[in-house]
C-alpha cells in the first residue's frame, strides 16, 4: 500500500467542501482525475471514505478516522518544506498564532510588534477564538502556537502547554451593584439574582463562569446567551445584564463599571501551547522566545495589563 500525499490533499478537499467538482477546482485538477485518485486511495486503504447518496457526500467511519490524520500529515509536510526553504536561504517563513479575544487585544499586539520589528519578512497569521477552538486548530496542525486558557483538568496531553500568566476576572455592569457597596467587591454568590450575559459554547469564559456559580451553590440565569467577546460587552453596555470578564478587556470601555471579586475570586491560567508531536519552526521558536521575553520585561517594569500577574 502506497498512500500518496496528493491523494491525502484531494481527500481533505472533498471532505471539507463535500462536493467532488468544487474540490477539483480547489486543487486545480479535473473532476475525473480527482475521483480516480480518491478511488485509488480507497482501494489502497481497503475501505470506502465517502458515502455518495443522491448527490450528498458524507464521510464514512473510515473517512472520519482518516481526516484529522490527513490534515496533520499535510500540515507537517508544509512545515518541513518551509523549514528547509529557510535553511537554504529563502529566509521568509511563516508563523501562525492563535489567541483568545482578550489576549489578542491586550497581549498579542506588543509581542507581534516586537516580532515584526525583528523579522519583517516573516508572514504573521493570527486567529482569534475561544480556547477550545484554538486547541482543535493546534491539534489539526493549523496553528504553530496559541495563547490559551488552561482548563481545570489540565491541557490536552497531545499539547505542550507552558503556563505563563494568571488573569483575574471582574464583574462588568453598567450600574453599581448593591451587594458591592460595603466593600467595593462582590462575591460570586452575589450574582445569584443577577441576569448574566453569557458567552457562546466553546468559550472557556462560559465554562469558568458556570463552574464558579455552581461551586457557589446556584445555577445562573441568563439575560442573553451565546455572544462573542465584543457582543457580550455591548450587551452589558446596553444594560441587559452583567458578565464575568477579564479586567483587561474593559480598560477602554468607559460605559462599563468594573467590580472586583472578593478573594479567592475567579482566576484563569494563561499558557502558550503547541502540538507536542510537531517540530517547532524557526519562526515559531522565535515568536515564543519574544513572547516570554516580553512577559519577563513587562513583569520587571510593572507593565502587564490590569488583573494579570506572572507565573514562575
Amino acid at each position: 500500500m502506497e498512500v500518496q500525499l496528493h491523494q491525502l490533499k484531494y481527500f481533505v478537499a472533498v471532505a471539507e467542501v463535500r462536493h467532488f467538482t468544487q474540490a477539483a477546482d480547489l486543487v486545480a485538477i479535473t473532476q475525473p482525475s480527482l475521483s480516480k485518485q480518491i478511488h485509488a486511495l480507497e482501494a489502497d486503504l481497503g475501505a470506502p471514505l465517502f458515502e455518495r447518496v443522491r448527490g450528498n457526500i458524507t464521510l464514512t467511519a473510515a473517512g472520519e478516522v482518516l481526516l484529522p490524520l490527513a490534515r496533520r500529515i499535510l500540515a507537517d509536510v508544509d512545515t518541513a518544506t518551509r523549514e528547509v526553504q529557510e535553511l537554504v536561504g529563502l529566509r521568509r517563513g511563516r508563523v501562525r498564532l492563535g489567541a483568545t479575544p482578550s489576549l489578542a487585544t491586550a497581549l498579542a499586539p506588543p509581542v507581534l510588534r516586537r516580532f515584526r520589528d525583528a523579522h519583517p519578512t516573516v508572514d504573521l497569521q493570527v486567529e482569534e477564538g475561544g480556547s477550545q477552538d484554538l486547541v482543535r486548530h493546534l491539534l489539526r496542525g493549523d496553528l504553530d502556537l496559541a495563547l490559551i486558557i488552561m482548563p481545570a483538568q489540565g491541557a490536552d496531553p497531545a499539547l505542550r502547554a507552558e503556563p505563563i500568566l494568571r488573569e483575574s476576572l471582574v464583574v462588568a455592569s453598567v450600574d453599581e451593584l448593591p451587594a458591592a457597596r460595603p466593600t467595593g467587591r462582590l462575591r460570586v454568590t452575589d450574582l445569584r439574582d443577577q441576569p448574566l450575559v453569557m458567552f457562546r459554547e466553546g468559550y472557556d469564559l462560559r465554562d469558568v463562569t458556570l463552574q464558579a456559580c455552581r461551586e457557589a451553590g446556584f445555577e445562573p440565569s441568563f439575560a442573553v446567551d451565546g455572544g462573542e467577546m465584543d457582543a457580550v460587552l455591548s450587551f452589558v453596555e446596553a444594560g441587559l445584564g452583567v458578565a464575568l470578564v477579564p479586567g483587561i478587556v474593559v480598560v477602554r470601555r468607559p460605559g462599563i463599571r468594573v467590580t472586583p471579586l472578593a478573594p479567592p475570586g475567579v482566576q484563569r491560567t494563561i499558557a502558550v501551547a503547541r502540538r507536542r508531536e510537531a517540530v517547532p519552526t524557526h519562526a515559531g521558536r522565535e515568536l515564543r522566545r519574544i513572547l516570554l521575553d516580553y512577559v519577563r520585561a513587562a513583569t520587571e517594569t510593572d507593565a502587564l495589563p490590569p488583573g494579570v500577574e506572572p507565573l514562575g
